[in-house]
Protein backbone atom coordinates (compact mmCIF):
# COMPACT_ATOMS: atom_id res chain seq x y z
CA UNK A 1 0.00 0.00 0.00
CA UNK A 2 1.33 3.03 -1.01
CA UNK A 3 2.29 6.17 1.50
CA UNK A 4 -0.75 8.56 1.55
CA UNK A 5 -0.53 11.26 -1.26
CA UNK A 6 -2.75 13.45 -3.59
CA UNK A 7 -3.04 9.77 -5.94
CA UNK A 8 -3.43 7.55 -2.85
CA UNK A 9 -5.82 4.74 -3.75
CA UNK A 10 -7.13 4.83 -0.40
CA UNK A 11 -9.52 7.87 0.32
CA UNK A 12 -7.84 9.37 2.80
CA UNK A 13 -10.21 11.81 4.64
CA UNK A 14 -13.13 9.88 5.67
CA UNK A 15 -10.33 7.52 7.56
CA UNK A 16 -10.07 7.26 10.90
CA UNK A 17 -7.58 9.46 12.70
CA UNK A 18 -5.36 6.27 13.58
CA UNK A 19 -5.76 5.42 10.37
CA UNK A 20 -4.71 8.59 8.26
CA UNK A 21 -1.87 8.76 10.69
CA UNK A 22 -0.53 5.14 9.72
CA UNK A 23 -1.06 6.09 5.94
CA UNK A 24 1.13 9.02 6.38
CA UNK A 25 4.08 7.46 7.91
CA UNK A 26 4.34 4.40 5.33
CA UNK A 27 6.25 3.64 2.28
CA UNK A 28 5.39 2.82 -1.15
CA UNK A 29 4.59 -0.71 -0.76
CA UNK A 30 4.09 -1.03 2.35
CA UNK A 31 0.27 -2.59 3.85
CA UNK A 32 -1.16 -1.71 7.06
CA UNK A 33 -0.88 -4.05 9.66
CA UNK A 34 -3.66 -3.74 13.09
CA UNK A 35 -0.56 -2.74 15.01
CA UNK A 36 0.13 0.23 12.99
CA UNK A 37 -3.71 1.44 14.32
CA UNK A 38 -4.15 -0.04 17.77
CA UNK A 39 -5.41 2.50 20.22
CA UNK A 40 -6.24 1.86 24.25
CA UNK A 41 -9.46 3.94 24.10
CA UNK A 42 -10.00 2.91 27.87
CA UNK A 43 -7.52 0.88 30.36
CA UNK A 44 -7.16 -2.63 29.34
CA UNK A 45 -9.21 -1.89 26.51
CA UNK A 46 -7.73 -2.00 22.94
CA UNK A 47 -9.35 -1.12 19.48
CA UNK A 48 -7.36 -1.43 16.00
CA UNK A 49 -9.31 0.76 13.33
CA UNK A 50 -9.32 -0.78 9.65
CA UNK A 51 -9.51 1.20 6.86
CA UNK A 52 -13.06 2.86 5.87
CA UNK A 53 -13.76 1.10 1.98
CA UNK A 54 -14.53 -2.08 0.38
CA UNK A 55 -12.34 -4.78 0.71
CA UNK A 56 -9.34 -4.58 -2.84
CA UNK A 57 -5.84 -5.10 -3.51
CA UNK A 58 -4.35 -1.85 -1.38
CA UNK A 59 -6.41 -2.56 2.04
CA UNK A 60 -6.39 -6.24 1.75
CA UNK A 61 -9.27 -6.96 3.30
CA UNK A 62 -7.99 -5.00 6.66
CA UNK A 63 -11.58 -2.69 6.15
CA UNK A 64 -12.60 -3.20 9.48
CA UNK A 65 -12.78 -2.75 13.33
CA UNK A 66 -11.17 -5.71 16.08
CA UNK A 67 -10.62 -4.70 19.51
CA UNK A 68 -9.38 -6.81 22.77
CA UNK A 69 -9.87 -6.64 26.50
CA UNK A 70 -6.79 -7.51 28.55
CA UNK A 71 -8.31 -8.87 32.38
CA UNK A 72 -6.10 -9.74 35.10
CA UNK A 73 -6.77 -13.28 34.44
CA UNK A 74 -7.13 -13.46 30.15
CA UNK A 75 -8.05 -11.94 27.25
CA UNK A 76 -11.83 -11.25 25.37
CA UNK A 77 -11.19 -10.76 22.01
CA UNK A 78 -14.09 -8.71 20.03
CA UNK A 79 -13.99 -10.01 15.72
CA UNK A 80 -10.88 -11.09 13.81
CA UNK A 81 -10.45 -9.40 11.00
CA UNK A 82 -10.38 -10.62 7.42
CA UNK A 83 -8.04 -12.99 5.89
CA UNK A 84 -5.90 -15.80 7.89
CA UNK A 85 -3.12 -13.31 7.16
CA UNK A 86 -4.83 -10.58 8.84
CA UNK A 87 -5.74 -12.63 11.60
CA UNK A 88 -2.37 -13.91 12.70
CA UNK A 89 -1.33 -9.74 12.34
CA UNK A 90 -3.81 -9.21 14.73
CA UNK A 91 -3.00 -12.38 17.57
CA UNK A 92 0.85 -11.05 17.17
CA UNK A 93 -0.43 -7.21 17.88
CA UNK A 94 -2.45 -8.72 20.78
CA UNK A 95 0.42 -10.65 22.13
CA UNK A 96 2.53 -7.22 21.67
CA UNK A 97 0.49 -6.31 24.22
CA UNK A 98 -0.20 -9.20 26.90
CA UNK A 99 1.28 -12.39 26.99
CA UNK A 100 -1.96 -13.70 29.02
CA UNK A 101 -4.15 -16.26 27.84
CA UNK A 102 -6.95 -15.72 25.20
CA UNK A 103 -9.81 -17.12 26.97
CA UNK A 104 -12.86 -15.88 24.38
CA UNK A 105 -13.42 -14.88 20.29
CA UNK A 106 -16.73 -13.36 20.11
CA UNK A 107 -17.23 -13.12 16.26
CA UNK A 108 -19.94 -10.04 16.13
CA UNK A 109 -21.32 -11.22 12.54
CA UNK A 110 -20.25 -13.33 9.92
CA UNK A 111 -19.34 -10.75 7.02
CA UNK A 112 -15.81 -11.57 5.96
CA UNK A 113 -14.32 -8.33 7.49
CA UNK A 114 -15.26 -9.24 10.77
CA UNK A 115 -15.01 -13.15 10.76
CA UNK A 116 -12.29 -14.63 8.08
CA UNK A 117 -8.68 -14.56 10.53
CA UNK A 118 -10.70 -16.25 13.01
CA UNK A 119 -8.77 -19.79 11.79
CA UNK A 120 -5.60 -18.29 13.40
CA UNK A 121 -7.25 -18.35 16.43
CA UNK A 122 -8.58 -21.01 16.53
CA UNK A 123 -5.34 -22.99 15.57
CA UNK A 124 -3.01 -21.13 17.78
CA UNK A 125 -5.11 -20.89 20.92
CA UNK A 126 -7.23 -22.37 23.49
CA UNK A 127 -9.84 -19.59 22.94
CA UNK A 128 -13.69 -20.36 23.27
CA UNK A 129 -15.08 -19.16 19.96
CA UNK A 130 -18.76 -17.15 20.70
CA UNK A 131 -21.06 -16.36 17.84
CA UNK A 132 -24.79 -16.49 16.67
CA UNK A 133 -26.10 -19.27 15.94
CA UNK A 134 -26.72 -18.33 12.22
CA UNK A 135 -23.38 -18.61 11.67
CA UNK A 136 -23.83 -22.26 10.76
CA UNK A 137 -26.50 -21.01 7.98
CA UNK A 138 -24.12 -18.73 6.73
CA UNK A 139 -20.86 -21.16 6.34
CA UNK A 140 -23.63 -23.54 4.74
CA UNK A 141 -24.49 -21.07 2.67
CA UNK A 142 -23.75 -20.33 -1.39
CA UNK A 143 -23.33 -16.96 -0.54
CA UNK A 144 -20.18 -17.75 1.70
CA UNK A 145 -18.53 -20.38 -0.59
CA UNK A 146 -18.44 -17.15 -3.22
CA UNK A 147 -17.26 -14.93 -0.64
CA UNK A 148 -14.21 -17.12 0.05
CA UNK A 149 -13.86 -17.93 -3.63
CA UNK A 150 -13.42 -14.06 -4.31
CA UNK A 151 -11.30 -13.42 -2.23
CA UNK A 152 -8.91 -15.94 -2.44
CA UNK A 153 -8.89 -15.05 -5.99
CA UNK A 154 -8.11 -11.35 -5.26
CA UNK A 155 -5.70 -12.01 -2.10
CA UNK A 156 -4.12 -15.47 -2.82
CA UNK A 157 -1.33 -15.34 -0.29
CA UNK A 158 -3.47 -14.02 2.64
CA UNK A 159 -5.88 -16.61 2.05
CA UNK A 160 -3.25 -19.35 2.17
CA UNK A 161 -4.81 -21.80 4.88
CA UNK A 162 -7.78 -20.53 5.19
CA UNK A 163 -10.82 -22.54 6.94
CA UNK A 164 -14.17 -22.15 7.88
CA UNK A 165 -14.49 -21.80 11.76
CA UNK A 166 -17.67 -22.81 13.43
CA UNK A 167 -18.60 -21.56 16.87
CA UNK A 168 -17.83 -23.67 20.11
CA UNK A 169 -20.87 -21.77 21.80
CA UNK A 170 -23.53 -19.42 20.62
CA UNK A 171 -26.08 -17.16 21.95
CA UNK A 172 -29.65 -17.50 22.02
CA UNK A 173 -32.55 -16.69 21.88
CA UNK A 174 -32.88 -13.34 20.16
CA UNK A 175 -33.50 -10.64 22.24
CA UNK A 176 -33.14 -12.62 25.53
CA UNK A 177 -31.46 -12.50 27.87
CA UNK A 178 -27.53 -11.97 27.13
CA UNK A 179 -24.55 -14.63 27.86
CA UNK A 180 -23.22 -13.31 30.70
CA UNK A 181 -18.96 -13.77 31.07
CA UNK A 182 -16.83 -13.19 33.72
CA UNK A 183 -13.47 -12.70 33.04
CA UNK A 184 -10.89 -11.30 35.56
CA UNK A 185 -13.29 -9.74 37.87
CA UNK A 186 -14.63 -7.99 34.00
CA UNK A 187 -18.15 -8.81 32.98
CA UNK A 188 -19.51 -8.79 29.17
CA UNK A 189 -22.92 -9.52 28.51
CA UNK A 190 -23.54 -10.68 24.97
CA UNK A 191 -26.64 -9.54 23.70
CA UNK A 192 -28.23 -11.94 19.86
CA UNK A 193 -30.10 -9.09 18.14
CA UNK A 194 -31.67 -10.31 15.57
CA UNK A 195 -29.92 -10.56 12.12
CA UNK A 196 -30.08 -6.66 11.78
CA UNK A 197 -27.21 -6.74 9.08
CA UNK A 198 -26.02 -10.53 8.70
CA UNK A 199 -27.00 -13.71 9.00
CA UNK A 200 -27.00 -13.05 13.00
CA UNK A 201 -25.55 -10.07 14.54
CA UNK A 202 -24.15 -9.65 18.72
CA UNK A 203 -23.53 -6.71 20.67
CA UNK A 204 -21.29 -6.81 23.30
CA UNK A 205 -21.79 -4.88 26.37
CA UNK A 206 -19.37 -3.99 29.55
CA UNK A 207 -21.69 -2.96 32.20
CA UNK A 208 -19.04 -2.36 34.96
CA UNK A 209 -17.85 0.01 32.32
CA UNK A 210 -20.60 1.22 30.24
CA UNK A 211 -18.72 0.25 26.79
CA UNK A 212 -20.92 -1.17 24.13
CA UNK A 213 -19.32 -3.11 21.05
CA UNK A 214 -21.88 -1.81 18.44
CA UNK A 215 -20.39 -4.04 15.37
CA UNK A 216 -22.30 -3.21 12.18
CA UNK A 217 -25.32 -1.45 14.15
CA UNK A 218 -23.83 2.34 13.45
CA UNK A 219 -21.21 3.31 10.81
CA UNK A 220 -19.37 6.21 10.61
CA UNK A 221 -18.78 7.68 7.12
CA UNK A 222 -19.38 5.01 5.56
CA UNK A 223 -23.24 3.54 3.96
CA UNK A 224 -24.52 0.92 5.62
CA UNK A 225 -25.35 -2.30 3.84
CA UNK A 226 -28.72 -3.82 4.93
CA UNK A 227 -29.16 -6.68 2.41
CA UNK A 228 -28.13 -9.88 4.36
CA UNK A 229 -30.33 -8.19 7.47
CA UNK A 230 -33.87 -7.80 8.53
CA UNK A 231 -35.53 -4.11 9.10
CA UNK A 232 -37.45 -5.04 11.96
CA UNK A 233 -34.91 -6.14 13.39
CA UNK A 234 -32.36 -3.59 13.35
CA UNK A 235 -35.39 -1.20 14.96
CA UNK A 236 -35.26 -3.85 17.68
CA UNK A 237 -31.10 -3.59 18.25
CA UNK A 238 -31.78 -0.16 18.51
CA UNK A 239 -33.91 -0.09 20.53
CA UNK A 240 -31.93 -2.72 22.79
CA UNK A 241 -28.56 -0.73 22.55
CA UNK A 242 -30.01 2.60 23.76
CA UNK A 243 -31.17 0.53 26.80
CA UNK A 244 -27.83 0.09 28.07
CA UNK A 245 -26.12 2.33 29.47
CA UNK A 246 -22.94 3.35 27.29
CA UNK A 247 -20.80 6.07 27.83
CA UNK A 248 -17.92 4.53 25.07
CA UNK A 249 -19.78 3.22 21.97
CA UNK A 250 -16.86 1.15 19.73
CA UNK A 251 -18.21 0.25 16.35
CA UNK A 252 -17.28 -1.98 13.62
CA UNK A 253 -16.31 0.71 11.34
CA UNK A 254 -15.01 4.50 12.27
CA UNK A 255 -13.56 5.45 15.87
CA UNK A 256 -15.35 4.85 18.86
CA UNK A 257 -17.53 7.89 20.20
CA UNK A 258 -17.78 9.14 23.60
CA UNK A 259 -21.68 9.79 24.78
CA UNK A 260 -24.05 9.62 25.06
CA UNK A 261 -25.32 11.01 22.27
CA UNK A 262 -23.62 9.55 19.67
CA UNK A 263 -23.12 11.39 16.09
CA UNK A 264 -23.02 7.84 14.23
CA UNK A 265 -25.92 6.60 16.03
CA UNK A 266 -28.33 9.34 15.51
CA UNK A 267 -27.26 9.57 11.48
CA UNK A 268 -27.31 5.79 10.85
CA UNK A 269 -30.80 5.67 12.40
CA UNK A 270 -32.13 8.43 10.81
CA UNK A 271 -30.67 7.02 7.12
CA UNK A 272 -32.53 3.35 8.13
CA UNK A 273 -36.01 5.05 9.38
CA UNK A 274 -36.29 7.97 6.04
CA UNK A 275 -35.33 5.23 3.82
CA UNK A 276 -38.02 3.04 5.72
CA UNK A 277 -40.52 5.93 5.17
CA UNK A 278 -40.21 6.04 1.76
CA UNK A 279 -40.06 2.80 0.76
CA UNK A 280 -43.08 2.35 2.89
CA UNK A 281 -45.04 5.40 1.54
CA UNK A 282 -43.57 4.30 -2.10
CA UNK A 283 -45.60 0.40 -1.71
CA UNK A 284 -48.58 2.01 -0.38
CA UNK A 285 -49.01 4.53 -3.36
CA UNK A 286 -48.16 1.69 -6.03
CA UNK A 287 -45.28 3.39 -6.98
CA UNK A 288 -42.83 0.79 -9.35
CA UNK A 289 -39.85 -0.99 -7.47
CA UNK A 290 -37.89 0.66 -9.87
CA UNK A 291 -39.24 4.35 -9.93
CA UNK A 292 -39.33 4.19 -5.78
CA UNK A 293 -35.26 3.36 -6.13
CA UNK A 294 -34.27 6.54 -8.53
CA UNK A 295 -35.98 8.42 -6.28
CA UNK A 296 -34.13 7.09 -2.90
CA UNK A 297 -31.05 7.50 -4.84
CA UNK A 298 -31.58 11.61 -5.47
CA UNK A 299 -33.12 12.04 -1.84
CA UNK A 300 -29.90 11.23 0.07
CA UNK A 301 -27.61 14.22 -0.63
CA UNK A 302 -25.72 14.40 2.60
CA UNK A 303 -24.90 10.68 2.02
CA UNK A 304 -23.43 10.84 -1.36
CA UNK A 305 -19.78 11.67 -0.02
CA UNK A 306 -20.03 8.61 2.23
CA UNK A 307 -17.83 5.40 1.28
CA UNK A 308 -20.33 2.65 -0.19
CA UNK A 309 -23.00 5.11 -1.22
CA UNK A 310 -23.08 3.85 -4.48
CA UNK A 311 -22.19 0.32 -3.89
CA UNK A 312 -24.92 0.06 -1.23
CA UNK A 313 -27.55 2.88 -1.10
CA UNK A 314 -29.53 1.29 -4.13
CA UNK A 315 -29.42 -2.07 -2.85
CA UNK A 316 -30.43 -1.11 0.57
CA UNK A 317 -33.70 0.93 -1.42
CA UNK A 318 -34.36 -2.34 -3.50
CA UNK A 319 -34.27 -4.42 -0.11
CA UNK A 320 -36.74 -2.17 2.43
CA UNK A 321 -39.03 -1.76 -0.39
CA UNK A 322 -39.34 -5.61 -0.97
CA UNK A 323 -39.85 -5.93 3.04
CA UNK A 324 -42.51 -3.14 2.89
CA UNK A 325 -43.89 -4.76 0.32
CA UNK A 326 -43.55 -8.30 2.11
CA UNK A 327 -45.41 -5.96 5.35
CA UNK A 328 -47.96 -4.83 2.99
CA UNK A 329 -49.38 -8.04 1.19
CA UNK A 330 -48.60 -11.01 4.07
CA UNK A 331 -48.58 -8.70 7.69
CA UNK A 332 -44.74 -9.50 7.53
CA UNK A 333 -41.46 -8.87 7.21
Amino acid sequence: MSAAGEDHPIRVDIQPEPVQAALEDQEPGEVLSPEDTLREVAPGVYVTYGVIGTIDEFNRGFNGNAGFVVTDEGVVVIDALGSPRLGKAWLETIRSVTDKPIEYLVLTHNHPDHSYGAVAFREETDATVIAHPATEDYLRSNQFADSVAYREDLLEEDFEGFEAVHPDETVEPAFGEPLELEVGGEAFHVYNVGGHHSFGDLLIHMPDRQITWGSDLYFQNRTTYMLDGNLEDYFKADELAKGLETELMIPGHGVAQEGPPFPMREKTVSYVTRLRDMMKDAVENMVPLSEAVNQAEESFPEWEDTALFEENHRKNANFIYTQMEQKLLFGEE
